[in-house]
C-alpha cells in the first residue's frame, strides 16, 4: 500500500478527481488502510490482529439544500442518512451506526425540525442503523452531514477496482430516477403532469452484502450512472458494452419524463444527481451462483452488459449502439459552474 494518497491510476481530464488529488497530496495514508485513493466508496481499515475490516464514510447534504434540490425537511433528513449508508452498501459492509452533524438556523420552526428529524429516524430504521451521536451548530443556513460506520467480519470488501473484460455488468435496480427528479425540481414538472414526489431512494445494504461475495467491482450511483461508469473505466482501464435496451433498465418515471419533455433517454443517466443504486461486475463463472443468492431476497438485479477491453461506454439506444464521451459528460456540470440551464443545453449538444 502506498504511503500517501497518490496511487498509479491516472484520472487525467476529470475535474473532480484532479481537485481531490490536489486536496490530499500532502496527506500520509494509514498503513492499515486497505484502499488507495478513489478505490472504494467507503474507507476501509483492517483492525490489526483480526479479520475485521471497518468501513467509514462521510457525506454532506449542503449543495443540494443551497441549490433548492432538496427543500422538504423530511427528504433532507432522509438523504443525510442514505447518502452515507449507500457508501457502506457499495463495499458490502454491515452497518454499525451513524454520527450526525446538524448545522441549523436559530429560528428554525419546530414543524420543520420535527420533519427533519423524522426523516433521519425513518432512514435509520430502513437501514437498521443507529444514531451514535454527533454535533449541533447554529448558522444562518441549514447544513447537514454525517459519518457512517460499518464492518465486514471476515473476507475482503468489494471495491471499485478488480473488473476484467468478460465480466457481467449489473445494477441493483432501475436507473435514472435521480436525474429525472433533479430535472423536474429545477424546471418544474407540473406543466407536463409529471410528479417527483416518489424520489426516496433506499440503501441497498442487503444487496451489497450479497454483491460482496461474488463481485469483481462495485460503486454506487450517487452522482448518476455515467459518472460512476466513467470512474470504473478509469480505475480498471476497461470499457463497458451495455447491450440491454435503455427502456429495460431505466426507471419508468425517467422514461415518462424523457417522452413528455422530448429528452434523449441516455440523458437520464448523466447525473450529476443519482438514484443511489449499485452498479457492479460479476465474473462469468460466478453469475449463476450470484443470481441464485439474489433470488433468496426476491431481488432481481438488472443485467446491463459486459466489461470490454476498449476504454469506452457503448449504450443500446433505439436499436443502435451509441458511444458516449463519458469524461466530457461528467465534467460538464463543473465547467458550467453548476448552472442548470447551461448544463442541460450542454447535454443536448452531444447529439447522440
Amino acid at each position: 500500500m502506498p504511503n500517501n494518497y497518490h496511487n498509479k491510476i491516472q484520472f487525467n481530464g476529470i475535474i473532480e478527481n484532479k481537485f481531490i488529488e490536489t486536496l490530499v497530496q500532502k496527506f500520509k495514508r494509514s498503513p492499515i488502510q486497505q484502499n488507495a485513493l478513489q478505490e472504494s466508496d467507503a474507507e476501509l481499515i483492517r483492525i490489526p490482529g483480526t479479520t475485521i475490516t471497518i468501513a467509514l464514510t462521510i457525506d454532506s447534504v449542503v449543495e443540494e439544500i443551497e441549490r433548492g434540490l432538496y427543500t422538504d425537511p423530511y427528504l433532507i433528513g432522509w438523504m443525510t442518512v442514505v447518502s452515507n449508508v449507500s457508501d457502506l452498501a457499495a463495499v458490502g459492509a454491515e452497518p454499525i451506526g451513524i454520527l450526525l452533524n446538524e448545522t441549523l438556523p436559530p429560528a428554525l420552526g419546530m414543524d420543520y425540525l420535527n420533519r427533519l428529524q423524522q426523516g433521519i429516524h425513518d432512514a435509520c430504521s430502513e437501514s437498521k442503523i443507529y444514531v451514535l451521536g454527533g454535533d449541533t451548530n447554529f448558522s444562518s443556513n441549514i447544513q447537514m452531514s454525517a459519518c457512517a460506520i460499518g464492518y465486514l467480519p471476515d473476507g475482503d470488501p468489494v471495491k471499485r477496482i478488480g473488473c476484467k473484460p468478460g465480466d457481467h455488468l449489473f445494477s441493483s435496480g432501475k436507473l435514472g430516477q435521480g436525474s429525472s427528479y433533479a430535472y423536474l425540481k429545477f424546471s418544474g414538472g407540473s406543466s407536463m403532469n409529471i410528479g417527483h414526489s416518489h424520489y426516496k431512494p433506499k440503501p441497498r445494504l442487503q444487496e451489497g452484502q450479497i454483491i460482496r461475495k461474488y463481485a469483481s467491482s462495485c460503486m454506487d450511483t450517487s452522482d448518476g450512472f455515467i459518472p460512476a461508469i466513467d470512474q470504473l473505466m478509469r480505475l480498471n482501464h476497461v470499457g463497458f458494452n451495455v447491450d440491454t435496451s435503455l427502456m429495460q433498465f431505466i426507471h419508468p418515471e425517467a422514461i415518462d419524463l424523457s417522452q413528455k419533455a422530448q429528452i434523449p433517454l441516455w440523458m437520464m443517466l448523466a447525473g450529476p444527481h443519482g438514484e443511489f443504486e449499485l452498479i457492479f461486475t460479476i465474473p462469468d463463472t460466478s453469475v449463476d451462483a450470484f443470481l441464485k443468492s439474489a433470488s433468496v431476497l426476491n431481488w432481481e438485479p438488472c443485467a446491463l452488459g459486459k466489461v470490454i477491453e476498449d476504454k469506452e461506454l457503448k449504450l443500446l439506444q433505439k436499436d443502435k449502439f451509441i458511444t458516449l464521451e463519458t469524461g466530457k459528460i461528467r465534467n460538464l456540470f463543473n465547467e458550467v459552474n453548476g448552472n442548470m440551464d447551461k448544463y442541460i443545453k450542454g447535454l443536448f449538444s452531444f447529439n447522440y
